[in-house]
């Protein structure tokens, strides 16, 4: 699987295992490919990139409902997105763990197509808020490729499919992207990914200091900081990896 879609795993600084690390996943894509096959499994030798370090990375609570799946993906480390769990995590003795949490979610999957590059993360400061109260140092990392390999049904604003995605989002919490890829033995399409490189790099952790009660005012200094070393991380390694150089990210 790592050969077929050209999996790569990329660390650009050293992560201390004596300390806990909070990390934001982008984009999300359409299958969170890069964050499920780079920061789950070894077939990428994260332990090997990171030693000392247990990652884990945060799912949907719906998808802990489900017995045998529960425990096959519990066994690779994902969590279920509740505070709980992550206060769990960043809160242990001795540091070495990762948690990732896949910032944009589902909203920013609805947008997801090849060339896009359009994050939701605006008005997401949880993690940030997280990161503050446990003293978690923040790590951006962002998964080149990860938009293209799959592509959407057109749904701009304004269309029925953006609105009952929407209308779903908002009463659920959940919607359904309507994404096709190619045939198993055709390239026309089908729900086989594209063959397109991902390349998941993993950014320099950011310090924070722990403040249990943080003011709504270092929050959002923490978050502007967060966002600027995303963007940094990005304009650094586009070239790389087959992105436009006038290309940018862009927040909503």
């Amino acid at each position: 699987f790592t050969r077929l879609l050209f999996l790569q795993l990329v660390k650009t600084a050293e992560l201390d295992p004596s300390r806990n690390y909070l990390a934001g996943f982008h984009p999300h894509g359409i299958g969170v490919i890069g964050a499920f096959t780079n920061l789950c499994m070894e077939g990428m030798g994260f332990s090997s990139v990171f030693p000392g370090i247990c990652s884990h990375l945060m799912m949907l609570n719906m998808w802990f409902c489900f017995p045998f799946f529960r425990d096959y993906i519990m066994s690779m480390g994902l969590v279920s997105a509740d505070k709980e769990s992550a206060a769990h995590i960043l809160s242990r003795k001795g540091g070495g763990n990762l948690l990732s949490i896949i910032v944009g979610g589902i909203q920013e999957a609805l947008t997801a197509r090849p060339g896009a590059y359009k994050l939701v993360l605006q008005n997401r400061k949880g993690f940030i808020r997280l990161a503050l109260i446990h003293g978690a140092a923040l790590v951006p990392i962002f998964s080149f490729g990860e938009n293209d390999v799959f592509d959407q049904v057109e749904n701009s604003p304004g269309s029925w499919l953006h609105w009952f995605q929407d209308r779903l989002l908002k009463t659920t919490r959940f919607s359904i992207p309507l994404f096709y890829g190619r045939g198993v033995f055709q390239y026309s399409v089908g729900f086989m990914p594209y063959r397109w490189p991902i390349t998941t790099v993993v950014g320099k952790p950011i310090k924070v200091q722990k403040t249990p009660h943080p003011s709504q005012e270092e929050v959002d200094r923490l978050h502007q900081c967060y966002i600027k070393e995303l963007s940094n991380l990005f304009a650094t390694h586009k070239l790389k990896y087959n992105v436009p150089k006038d290309q940018h990210l862009e927040f909503c």
